[in-house]
């Protein structure tokens, strides 16, 4: 969860007011994926991610299981696991830390859920890459160059309408992948899966807010 993190959910992406010309056409593509995304009672999904250095070679992978409603949301992988109540977000690192913080904070984060439900045009400009066979792809490069990524490119299923997978170039050309797999966008998940509850965790873990 930490890797997933660091290449993902701790790429920091600024509210920028800067609203740039993007490709109408990937833009299409990709409020046909939001739609799908708003109109789901509730979506699970593995996600494993793959890590690649300069040269191309594995550093590791792992998977992570999500579930999603709307603004709420759990990751989990092994012991570690962030749960969002729609209000707050909470991120347990598996040990003895939990770090608190607002949904505004975190939102503005490349996170798993940005990356599905397909909400981009503060953040990226983007265009629609030639390709052929089932998925679109979208190339994304970040409005604000402070960020320590260089670009992000998005595999759209053509005829679901649904996330694939991304790959996102960092700027020492590392590369992470993700994909996902056993997606379920009509899952029926109670609420109190989103709610965090202290008493679950170590008496000695510390709660950062």
């Amino acid at each position: 969860m930490k890797k997933f993190y660091a290449c993902l959910l701790s790429i920091l992406i600024s509210y920028v007011p800067v609203f740039s010309q993007n490709d109408p056409a990937a833009k299409k593509v990709l409020e046909a994926v939001g739609n799908k995304v708003k109109a789901s009672k509730g979506i699970t999904a593995s996600c494993i991610l793959t890590s690649f250095n300069s040269k191309g070679k594995p550093n590791g992978s792992q998977t992570i299981s999500l579930q999603m409603k709307g603004d709420k949301y759990l990751l989990k992988q092994g012991k570690t696991e962030i749960i969002c109540d729609g209000i707050n977000v909470y991120r347990f690192d598996g040990e003895k830390t939990i770090t608190k913080s607002a949904l505004a904070e975190s939102s503005q984060t490349l996170s798993l859920q940005k990356l599905l439900s397909g909400t981009y045009d503060k953040d990226f400009t983007y265009k629609l890459l030639p390709s052929k066979g089932s998925f679109n792809e979208i190339e994304m490069k970040p409005i604000d160059n402070r960020k320590n990524f260089q670009k992000v490119n998005l595999f759209i299923n053509r005829a679901k309408s649904t996330f694939a997978r991304a790959r996102i170039l960092d700027k020492s050309n590392n590369t992470t992948e993700v994909k996902i797999a056993n997606l379920n966008l009509n899952a029926m998940i109670a609420e109190n899966k989103f709610v965090f509850n202290r008493g679950k965790y170590p008496k000695d873990v510390e709660i950062l807010d």
